[in-house]
């Protein structure tokens, strides 16, 4: 098999990730050409561009989209391989440097290059086109937004996660394997239909009773048994797909919503919180709920992975 490993807007942790099932790699890699993988090897751009179109069995490719750069690249993978993977939740759904989405590209760059504390006084944005001396530096352009790998070329197989989890890594290397076998994908995304509320561990200690206040994590010390969210901790088991192994949950740590949604991104967390928070009778309308439950920083809670690919992004487009 003919491997391409390729990264974009990331922290790099999905390139680690792979790492984390351990020596098994050395098994899986058996019979694998890798061709190109930046983190990993002495590759350039050029030697992305001279592989045959066509030849290359899978490109699996992590991060978003922020870049002219990102995007040329993603399309030059897609064009050398039969299938591409999006892999990690900055490719799925944008991730975390989606959450740039709710500010101007030029407040970002002003962030970044101006107004940080670690910056000297008097730096300035770099330009697309920079002219030193007798010499022309092109930059890549920083684009308007965020987006998922799928709004910029076809995706065959969607692996989220931030990063995946070794379970779910696991499953994408029984997909090489079939693939290489010369089979047909049969599932375009590796994670549950299900929510996660139905492999949680505590999901039997869960009473149905209403929930009078939210706290944040650091506002408590949660009972490691019972259901967090029945505790006023808000978990995000509900509305997120399961198959991450509830690993954050086992770790007394709230579910923040890396697999993606079970439903509408964001709001489907928030129509869920609404139906089972608060001491009135029926649920607080939506619009009321931040209002009511005091709840702070509501992008970072329900669109924390997925604000480019929720309404919130196109209600502002």
């Amino acid at each position: 098999m003919k491997l391409i490993l390729n990264w974009a807007a990331s922290c790099g942790g999905c390139d680690v990730s792979i790492l984390d099932i351990g020596s098994e790699i050395l098994k899986a890699l058996e019979g694998v050409d890798i061709l190109y993988w930046p983190v990993a090897m002495d590759a350039k751009r050029e030697d992305l561009e001279a592989i045959e179109d066509g030849s290359v069995d899978v490109g699996i490719i992590n991060g978003a989209i922020r870049t002219s750069e990102q995007e040329e690249e993603a399309k030059i993978v897609r064009k050398k391989c039969k299938y591409v993977v999006a892999y990690g939740s900055c490719a799925c759904f944008g991730g975390i440097p989606g959450l740039a989405n709710l500010f101007p590209k030029e407040k970002v760059l002003k962030r970044a290059y101006v107004e940080a504390e670690s910056n000297e006084e008097g730096e300035t944005i770099p330009s697309p086109e920079i002219k030193l001396d007798d010499f022309t530096l092109t930059l890549p352009e920083f684009y308007e937004s965020v987006k998922p790998l799928d709004a910029v070329i076809d995706v065959d197989l969607f692996v989220p996660g931030c990063p995946p989890s070794i379970g779910t890594i696991k499953e994408l290397l029984d997909v090489l394997k079939l693939i290489a076998e010369g089979k047909q994908l049969e599932r375009r995304i590796l994670a549950s239909d299900k929510a996660l509320c139905y492999d949680c561990p505590r999901n039997a200690t869960k009473s149905g009773k209403r929930i009078e206040r939210l706290y944040r994590p650091h506002e408590v010390v949660a009972n490691d048994e019972k259901c967090l969210l029945e505790q006023g901790i808000l978990c995000l088991g509900f509305a997120t797909r399961g198959g991450c192994g509830a690993r954050c949950i086992n770790a007394n740590m709230p579910c923040r919503g890396c697999y993606g949604p079970v439903g509408v991104a964001g709001m489907s967390g928030i129509t869920a919180t609404a139906a089972i928070v608060g001491r009135w009778e029926d649920e607080i309308p939506p619009a009321k709920l931040i209002e009511a439950l005091n709840i702070k920083d509501v992008a970072g809670i329900f669109y924390n992975f997925t604000l480019p690919v929720g309404r919130i992004r196109n209600e502002k487009r």
